[in-house]
């Protein structure tokens, strides 16, 4: 591709992948030494000491990768991290520097030709930088001709709702509720954010039966459990240390059951990295089973499950299900069964993938358990049915009495340090209409503003262009996003995009006519304000509120913090306000106090965040109790997917490597599944392979066609993996170009990213 061209989905770079054996055991050595390879590249000795003993410690710096909780009491002191938590770190704490001299010598046009791995490893943003109509260059101006440029463009627009604010999970709680805050006293609800694209299903499908959308489950209850099923999850690379939670499961006794497309090394094996005894030693079995549904089979399984336990119930004079549980705590059991019942048992497990005896041995497992805990990821939630998944889940844990007790429950488990977090805060453009009502009472906001845009409504209006200007408070939007091609045309209908970064990424070269990048303090850095040190606090994927403080010096003496740029920013926004964003910017914990009088569970907010392992805020299926309408865990119905393929279409999942965090990309290598130096690949079953006249190591075109419209993504290696036949898996951002943006989860509209129907040729 010519250098001279500009490129809104990166460059189609040639391919080079090696193909080896997959892993069967995660972590262990090559763990450590691929550890020490990212902090030895990126940081200096003292920076990698002093930031990797205080990750995830009390008090210390909340690791800004995955969500998973950290033990309450029993933390490593040699450090309570994982592989990716140190590829993290070392991302955010690397040496490396971009300065104005670095956008003095690249051009917009030559940046968009790096890829997004190139672009990463670029260096630490230093100051901020103005890319004006027509340059070809970002150049530098100061934060008041920032704030003042960018308040002054909020100021001009006819309404409002012409600005969408987007936010990225790694933002703290005390950032999120003064961003929400600020944009909802301009006047708008436009505030989509990464929830939207990846646990939105989960949210809804859990508030629809169980009356609030996080999961049910503590940490403690992993140790005490009959059977942990987890689905549509890669814990080894996704939430290593989710991994040490399941080894000390299933030394307990507790049997575990992966449901997957893909066997995933994590699920397999594990050694522990931390334990000498693990790591010279055998390795702890962690799956029990492992099934191979067929991608978007999940509803069709369980329904296969569900079928065969109700024959045992009956069998069994009512010994299987929890009828006690069940008449007291729940209703739709009567409906529920009865549409269970028109369901034929042999084309459920031909629409699953899943044989008879697969699907009767964790029959045997469920029948036998009461502590039952289910975890998934993005495998259950990106598909149009994607909210019926997760509910179809809870069916399966109701008809067990299986929620509320210790040892059993829901627990998705959230990707962003975060992101449920920032949801809480209220970052959500539906806002319910109490904390609206709260919001007016302590701030005048507004009690009576309308919903606003999501992720997909988002990129709808800015390809409409009926949006002016794109705020990102954190993120790469347009390479997590859906539809590359139209997501990044849509950003550039913007009249201004502004990024607020740690690093460069995708997101600053397909810009707005005008765009600005507003550099922030990484979650390591200390954190200075006029009344002294501070640190922010977040949310894991638990529930549990604790605190973050930075110890490493700022990459820059020109970098704010996230709180301070939205309290500058509203000050050269709003008219009138009588909010004390000085005040809030000087002191986090006066913006603590104001949560605390916003937010139910917050109680005591700035003395309990200071406890070791912080605070668990309230949770109604978590003790029982179930906040819907009629105060009853509901059964649902729903249906097993209804993707219709020819019989030349695939059906694609979109997934992360092993050197990946969402779209950071660390590395080269995808280690587990023994793929190396390349990231252009299609993992695809060896009887589809031969059905097409290819081989492994082939060049292939993906296509997928929606409403009349080919998207392409060209130049894949065909790769042969152990996937279910008609089901094939890519590595995203590359193969984001195929998903529809305008294609989505019915009530959650969360993309379809992981049940894309393509076609696969060889390239010309």
């Amino acid at each position: 591709m010519s250098e001279n061209k500009f490129t809104i989905s990166g460059p189609v770079e040639q391919v080079t992948a090696e193909i080896i054996a997959p892993k069967k055991v995660a972590a262990g050595f090559p763990a450590l030494t691929n550890s020490l390879k990212h902090a030895r590249r990126e940081m200096n000795f003292t920076s990698c000491t002093k930031a990797l003993f205080s990750l995830n410690q009390f008090n210390g710096v909340d690791c800004p990768g995955c969500a998973w909780p950290d033990p309450d009491e029993d933390r490593s002191s040699l450090g309570e991290y994982c592989e990716n938590g140190v590829k993290a770190i070392a991302e955010e704490a690397t040496t490396e520097r971009i300065t104005r001299s670095f956008f003095e010598k690249h051009t917009i046009t030559e940046l968009s030709n790096w890829s997004d791995y190139e672009l990463g490893k670029s260096g630490r943003l230093t100051e901020p930088m103005i890319l004006r109509k027509d340059a070809a260059n970002y150049e530098p101006l100061s934060w008041q001709e920032a704030f003042e440029y960018i308040g002054q463009k909020l100021k001009s627009l006819s309404d409002p709702n012409e600005a969408i604010f987007y936010t990225s999970g790694r933002t703290s709680n005390e950032a999120a509720f003064l961003y929400q805050l600020f944009v909802r006293l301009y006047g708008t609800s436009n505030m989509p954010d990464c929830s939207n694209m990846c646990h939105e299903s989960s949210g809804v499908g859990l508030s629809n039966t169980l009356g609030i959308g996080k999961g049910s489950v503590m940490l403690e209850d992993f140790y005490i459990s009959d059977l942990i099923i987890v689905m549509g999850q890669n814990p080894g690379t996704n939430h290593p240390r989710m991994l040490s939670a399941l080894q000390k499961a299933k030394k307990a006794g507790a049997k575990i059951v992966s449901i997957n497309p893909l066997p995933e090394a994590g699920l397999t094996a594990f050694k522990h990295p931390q334990k000498v005894g693990d790591l010279l030693g055998k390795a702890t079995k962690i799956g029990d089973l492992h099934l191979p549904v067929k991608v978007n089979g999940d509803v069709a399984l369980l329904k296969a499950v569900m079928l065969r336990l109700k024959e045992e119930d009956d069998q069994n004079l009512g010994s299987i299900f929890d009828h006690k549980f069940i008449d007291q705590n729940t209703e739709g059991i009567e409906s529920f069964l009865e549409d269970l019942s028109t369901y034929d048992l042999k084309n459920l497990l031909k629409q699953s993938g899943i044989t008879l005896s697969e699907v009767d041995r964790l029959v045997d497992l469920i029948k036998h358990s009461k502590k039952i805990i289910c975890c998934w990821a993005m495998g259950l939630t990106q598909h149009k049915n994607g909210v019926d998944n997760i509910q179809e889940v809870v069916n399966l844990l109701l008809l067990k009495g299986s929620v509320g007790i210790p040892g059993g429950g829901t627990c998705p488990v959230r990707g962003h340090s975060n992101v449920q977090g920032d949801r809480t805060m209220g970052v959500w453009e539906k806002a319910k209409p109490g904390f609206l009502k709260k919001l007016n009472e302590n701030f005048g906001v507004d009690p009576n503003l309308r919903d606003g845009y999501d992720t997909v409504g988002s990129i709808a209006a800015m390809a409409e262009s009926k949006v002016k200007v794109f705020f990102a408070m954190g993120g790469n939007f347009l390479s997590a996003t859906p539809d590359t091609e139209i997501t990044g045309k849509a950003l550039q209908n913007c009249d201004l995009t502004v990024q607020v970064s740690t690093k460069l990424n995708r997101s600053h070269v397909v810009t707005g006519t005008e765009a600005i990048i507003l550099p922030c303090l990484g979650r390591t850095e200390i954190d200075e304000q006029k009344s002294g040190e501070q640190y922010v606090t977040v949310e894991n994927s638990m529930g549990i509120v604790h605190s973050s403080s930075g110890v490493l010096k700022p990459a820059s003496n020109h970098l704010k913090s996230e709180v301070a740029i939205v309290c500058e920013l509203a000050k050269k926004t709003l008219k009138n306000s009588s909010v004390r964003w000085d005040d809030y910017k000087n002191d986090y914990s006066l913006i603590r106090d104001a949560v605390e009088n916003t937010i139910p569970g917050f109680e005591d907010y700035n003395k309990r965040s200071k406890q070791d392992a912080g605070f668990y805020l309230p949770n109604c299926a978590r003790d029982g109790k179930f906040e819907t309408s009629t105060g009853k865990a509901k059964f649902t119905i729903n249906k097993v997917s209804a993707i219709k393929m020819a019989k030349d279409e695939l059906l694609m999942m979109t997934i992360r490597s092993h050197d990946q965090f969402n779209t950071t990309i660390y590395g080269m290598n995808d280690r587990y599944r023994g793929i190396l130096n390349g990231r252009r690949v299609v993992m695809m079953n060896e009887q589809d392979i031969k059905q097409r006249g290819l081989k492994q190591g082939d060049l292939v075109d993906l296509t997928s066609t929606y409403d009349g419209k080919t998207r392409h993504a060209k130049a894949f290696m065909v790769v042969s993996y152990p996937i279910p036949e008609s089901s094939v898996a890519t590595y995203f951002p590359e193969a984001n170009v195929l998903i529809p943006f305008d294609k989505f989860a019915d009530k959650s509209k969360t993309p379809i990213s992981k049940s894309v129907v393509v076609k696969v040729v060889k390239s010309r």
